[in-house]
């Protein structure tokens, strides 16, 4: 890694300007991980390097900024005002960075030859079929890698570089992602014409649904025991609200929710537009729920992306596109 060198403008008390030259990303990273670590010890095993020139890098970085970032006195270094106030600056200034190289990385093997993105199993594959069928027309040269899955997996792929960016729902876990709706999707309480349930014409109320078998769409869990089925909604399934039987079958994709619901197994919630052909063909029915005013709950769409990501236009291209595509699919016909 070559050293990088800024030239970082400070306003003097006066108005003027001065020009603080020799300051390099090395010294940032350092001073971070001192901060982090709360050592120079620690610092130094954290980076592969001796202890002197941890201490050297911070005093050299003191020196060139005229400011005490840590306060030596005690046994273990603690950040002064000044140094809280760096460190954070710091931060963000390697982060910066780090989404610099990453494009630079990108570019150097040709430009954006390969696009990664991961979405929601409740994003409309009519939406991902059109949206496929555009970027192949429109960048032929650029490879295109699509995953699909369920709730926080979706977010998760993103914040682990897996994908460069990703379409999920709302209940999924959006820490440490930028994020932005684009859609809204009605889910609708559903059975097939066969179901006991289909046959009741008043409001179904919670007495109604408690010992009826619910279909629920959870998280794949590799590894894991399985989950009792009354605690579904609480570990990474649908949300709470939503679930109101204590005898619930838990699947991992649309179309085995879909395919149990229509051969009679259980009831469950399904996106308007992907049971909207059934409906109208009488393969399903739609269930009256007292607990919803409405149609049914909604959940909105979010695409999300890693803060500090830099995308090329490849990918800004496809983001915009596929939220077009959602807006349309998830709009009342």
């Amino acid at each position: 890694m070559h050293a990088i060198t800024y030239a970082v403008e400070v306003k003097s008390p006066d108005g003027g300007a001065a020009i603080l030259d020799g300051v390099t990303l090395e010294q940032l990273r350092t001073l971070r991980a001192v901060a982090e670590e709360g050592s120079f010890s620690a610092a130094a095993r954290q980076l592969g390097r001796v202890q002197a020139a941890v201490s050297q890098a911070i005093d050299r970085l003191e020196a060139q900024l005229g400011l005490r970032l840590f306060d030596r006195t005690g046994r273990l270094p603690t950040l002064t005002a000044h140094g809280h106030a760096v460190v954070a600056a710091a931060a963000k200034v390697t982060l910066d960075f780090a989404a610099l190289e990453e494009l630079v990385a990108n570019l150097s093997q040709g430009a954006e030859r390969t696009l990664r993105i991961v979405v929601d199993v409740l994003l409309p594959s009519s939406s991902l079929v059109s949206f496929a069928q555009d970027f192949a027309r429109e960048h032929p040269n650029v490879d295109l890698v699509l995953f699909s899955d369920t709730l926080s997996a979706v977010t998760a792929h993103v914040r682990e570089r897996r994908s460069a960016w990703g379409v999920a729902v709302e209940d999924a876990n959006l820490d440490q992602l930028e994020r932005r709706t684009i859609a809204e999707v009605q889910l609708i309480p559903v059975a097939s014409p066969a179901h006991p349930l289909a046959a009741r014409r008043e409001p179904l109320d919670s007495e109604a649904l408690a010992d009826a078998v619910q279909i629920v769409l959870g998280e794949h869990r590799v590894g894991e025991r399985a989950p009792h089925p009354a605690a579904a909604a609480d570990d990474g399934d649908e949300d709470v609200q939503g679930v109101f039987s204590t005898r619930t079958w838990r699947v991992v994709d649309l179309a085995t929710k879909q395919a149990l619901i229509a051969g009679g197994l259980g009831w469950g919630h399904l996106p308007e537009h992907l049971v909207r052909a059934d409906l109208h063909a009488g393969r399903l029915v739609k269930l009256s729920l007292d607990v919803w005013s409405g149609d049914g709950p909604r959940r909105s769409l979010v695409l999300v992306w890693r803060p500090n990501a830099v995308l090329g236009p490849v990918a800004r291209w496809a983001q915009e596109r596929l939220s077009h595509l959602c807006r349309e699919a998830t709009s009342a016909p």
